[in-house]
C-alpha cells in the first residue's frame, strides 16, 4: 500500500496548479444519463472517486471516452466525452455503490429519464451517519414510487416525475443535486425550498441549463425548474477546486513561502481566505489566480465555526486545526456540519500538537514546533491536515494509508514538491 514519506522544515515557493472541482465533477458526470446526446466535461480531475463513477456509468451502458485538450486550454484536468445514449441497465450494484456516496446519486437522472431504478444503499466516508433519507424524500414529493428491499432502493415514475415543492428541513447538498436532476425532466415546475447554496450547485445547474434545462435561482436557497421533455449534449468546464485552494493555501501559511495559487477563484473560498488573513498570511487575488504569502511574523489563532456556504467549508477544518497547532496561543474551530468530524485530532497529537474537544469544539494550543511521526489518513479530506503538519514538522513523517488522499487530491506530492517540499510517494 502506498504511503507519502515528507521532510519538513521547507517553505513553499512557486505555482500550484489548481484542479477541477471533485464536488462538481461527479454530479456533472452523473447528469449525463439525462440525455441520450454527447455531454462533453473540460477539466475534469484525474481522481480515484472519479474513475469510479466511470466504472459505474460504464455499467449502465455510458461511453465514456477521454479526449486531449482545446488548442488554448490551460486546464490541469482531462476532458471526458460522456454519451449515455442507450442504457443498457437501470441497477447500479452494491459492489459499484458502496465505496462512495455520491455514487447513489445516479438514482435521480435513471428514474427521471426511465422511470425505474434499483441502486445500493451507499458507502463511502465514516462521517456520520449522513442518511440518504433526504434524497428519498426529494424524489417522492416529485411522485415517485420507492421501496427499500435488501439494502436496495427500488424507484419507479412509470408515467415520468411530476413537479412540486421540495422543502429540505436542513440544507444538504446530495439532496439539492438529486432534486435538481430529477425535476430537470419532471412534468411541470419544482420549488426547491433551503436548497444548497454551494458553488458546485450552481455549476451542475448551468451545465444542466446549457443542456437545455430551465432552472432558475441556483446558488440561492430557492431554486425554480421548468421540466423539459428533453435534454440534449452541452460542452461545459468544471469549476475550480474550492477545497484544494484552501488545502494549500494553508499549507504554504502553515510553511511560510509565496505561492500563486493558479486557476483558483476567490469567491469560491472567501470566509476561509478572510480567515488565512486573520492567521497573519497576505491573499491577494490575482489576474491568474490567488496568490498566498507568509511573512516570518508566525501564526495568529482564531476562532472558527464551520457552516454551509458561504460559511467557513466543513471540508477544511481539519486542514485549520493542523496550522492552529503552530499558531501564538488557543485557537477555538466548533464543527457544526458532521458528527464523528474530528478523527484527525488523535494523529494530530502524534506530531505534538496539543488539542482537546469539548462536544463539538476542538480547543487547540499553539506550540512552536512540530516533531515529525508516522501516521495514519483517517477519511478524504481531513487526512491532509497530516500532510500540512508534516511539512512544517521537524523531522520525517510517513503518512499511511493514502488512498484516502487519492480520492480527493490530484498528483498532491507533485504540486508539492515543484514548489520545494521534500515529499515522495513511496509504492508498496
Amino acid at each position: 500500500m502506498d504511503r507519502i514519506r515528507i521532510v519538513g522544515g521547507n517553505k513553499l515557493n512557486g505555482t500550484i496548479p489548481i484542479s477541477g472541482a471533485k464536488n462538481a465533477a461527479l454530479p456533472l458526470m452523473i447528469a449525463a444519463l439525462l440525455t441520450d446526446e454527447t455531454l462533453i466535461l473540460d477539466n475534469v480531475p484525474r481522481l480515484a472517486d472519479v474513475a469510479q463513477v466511470q466504472r459505474i456509468l460504464g455499467n449502465h451502458g455510458v461511453d465514456i471516452m477521454s479526449a486531449g485538450k482545446r488548442p488554448g486550454d490551460h486546464h490541469q484536468g482531462q476532458t471526458l466525452h460522456i454519451s449515455a445514449a442507450n442504457i443498457i441497465d437501470t441497477t447500479a450494484p452494491y459492489e459499484l455503490v458502496s465505496t462512495m456516496r455520491a455514487s447513489f446519486w445516479v438514482v435521480a437522472p435513471l428514474l427521471a429519464r426511465m422511470g425505474e431504478c434499483k441502486v445500493s444503499l451507499p458507502g463511502g466516508c465514516a462521517i456520520g451517519t449522513r442518511p440518504v433519507d433526504l434524497l428519498i424524500m426529494a424524489l417522492e414529493k416529485l411522485g415517485a414510487q420507492i421501496q427499500i428491499d435488501g439494502g436496495y432502493v427500488i424507484a419507479s415514475a412509470p408515467n415520468g416525475l411530476t413537479g412540486a415543492e421540495i422543502e429540505f428541513p436542513k440544507v444538504t447538498v446530495s439532496g439539492t443535486h438529486v432534486a435538481l436532476m430529477a425535476a430537470t425532466l419532471a412534468k411541470g415546475r419544482t420549488v426547491i425550498l433551503n436548497a444548497a447554496c454551494e458553488p458546485e450547485i450552481l455549476d451542475v445547474a448551468d451545465c444542466l441549463n446549457k443542456m437545455g434545462g430551465k432552472i432558475t435561482g441556483a446558488g440561492t436557497p430557492r431554486i425554480v425548474i421548468e421540466g423539459v421533455k428533453k435534454l440534449h449534449g452541452a460542452r461545459h468546464t468544471v469549476l475550480p477546486d474550492r477545497i484544494e485552494t484552501g488545502t494549500y493555501a494553508m499549507a504554504v501559511a502553515m510553511t511560510g513561502g509565496d505561492v500563486q495559487l493558479a486557476g483558483a477563484r476567490p469567491e469560491l473560498l472567501q470566509s476561509a481566505l478572510d480567515v488565512l488573513v486573520q492567521a497573519g498570511a497576505t491573499v491577494t487575488p490575482n489576474n491568474e489566480g490567488i496568490r498566498i504569502q507568509r511573512n516570518g511574523a508566525g501564526i495568529s489563532p482564531v476562532t472558527v465555526s464551520t457552516a454551509p456556504f458561504p460559511g467557513f467549508p466543513t471540508d477544511l477544518q481539519a486542514q485549520l486545526m493542523a496550522l492552529m497547532a503552530c499558531a501564538k496561543g488557543s485557537s477555538h474551530i466548533t464543527e457544526t456540519i458532521f458528527e464523528n468530524r474530528f478523527m484527525h485530532v488523535q494523529e494530530l497529537a502524534r506530531f505534538g500538537a496539543r488539542i482537546s474537544l469539548d462536544g463539538e469544539t476542538a480547543t487547540i494550543d499553539g506550540i512552536a514546533s512540530l516533531k515529525g511521526a508516522p501516521v495514519m489518513a483517517t477519511d478524504l479530506r481531513a487526512s491532509v491536515s497530516l500532510v500540512i503538519a508534516g511539512l512544517a514538522a521537524e523531522g520525517e513523517t510517513m503518512v499511511n494509508r493514502i488512498y484516502h488522499l487519492d480520492r480527493g487530491f490530484e498528483r498532491l506530492e507533485e504540486k508539492l514538491s515543484a514548489c520545494g517540499a521534500n515529499i515522495e510517494r513511496i509504492s508498496g
